[in-house]
């Protein structure tokens, strides 16, 4: 199944790195003078716009952590923001700006001060058919509380979740709501690191039938941040609010609320892109 989008709430994301190997080179033969200058090698075709999911193992002992967010090319130009988690060190509800490059698949991302503390990440960017990116390296702390924390850290980029999402939602009595939407929307990446969502829902066995979402920035659904998805869905009889998580499976599984209305409820529910 497709996976999305999308983290474990809400949090936050970033820091990385490790560069690619060298590259055989093919010299012409020696001539009288001097060579011309080498022809660097094209830009790989990549394009990694998109929500990322990224995780650090420390080589020092620090905990894990979790970072969420979005990364903009262009060019070979990198810029973002990202939330961290995990860590006693970083508030995760601050977005923590990025700035970097991408070249011929290398990425380099250095973040804005946060209390003192600057993340620097490197990594290589690689691209398997049917796949989202994948992202390898190692990455750096320097300054402030979590100075001098390094370690590896991998990710992977969160395919835009545009188009048809149907699935279930099952509430804690054990009652079945079939719902989704045929045309859900993604907009462009907010300050916040988060990804706006779009798109009119309809529901079968519940006691109302329709609804659409308010697009919204981190911390006010509906967005995508990571692999986090939060969605807020007023309805003709109440609101509903859902939480979860974009699973690399495809499906994005969470718990929801409905409030306001005559049917009040909360449980378990996911969306999957090819269920109708």
């Amino acid at each position: 199944m497709r996976r999305v989008l999308i983290t474990s709430l809400v949090p936050a994301i970033l820091v990385l790195c490790s560069c690619a190997g060298g590259r055989t080179s093919f010299l012409p033969p020696p001539t009288t003078t001097d060579p011309p200058p080498p022809t660097r090698t094209p830009s790989l075709n990549l394009n990694i716009s998109a929500a990322w999911e990224l995780a650090t193992r420390s080589m020092v002992g620090r905990s894990a952590l979790a970072i969420g967010g979005s990364i903009i090319q262009s060019g070979n130009m990198l810029s973002g923001a990202v939330h961290v988690d995990g860590s006693s060190c970083f508030e995760q509800p601050t977005a923590i700006r990025l700035d970097g490059t991408l070249t011929d698949g290398n990425i380099s991302l250095t973040s804005a001060a946060v209390s003192g503390q600057i993340i620097s990440l490197a990594a290589t960017i690689n691209k398997k058919a049917g796949y989202p990116y994948q992202l390898t390296g190692t990455y750096n702390i320097d300054g402030g509380c979590a100075s001098g924390d390094r370690g590896n850290v991998t990710g992977y980029s969160v395919d835009g979740i545009n188009g048809v999402w149907y699935g279930n939602l099952t509430s804690m009595g054990g009652a079945d709501i079939h719902w989704g939407t045929d045309q859900l929307g993604q907009v462009g990446a907010s300050s916040e690191g988060s990804f706006g969502l779009t798109g009119n829902f309809n529901f079968d066995g519940a006691c109302f039938d329709s609804g659409r979402l308010n697009p919204g920035t981190f911390p006010t659904p509906s967005f995508i941040l990571g692999t986090s998805v939060a969605l807020n869905i007023p309805t003709d009889n109440g609101s509903l609010a859902f939480v979860g998580t974009a699973d690399t499976d495809g499906l994005i599984r969470g718990t929801y609320t409905v409030t306001g209305g005559s049917c009040e409820s909360t449980g378990t529910g996911y969306l999957s892109p090819w269920e109708y």
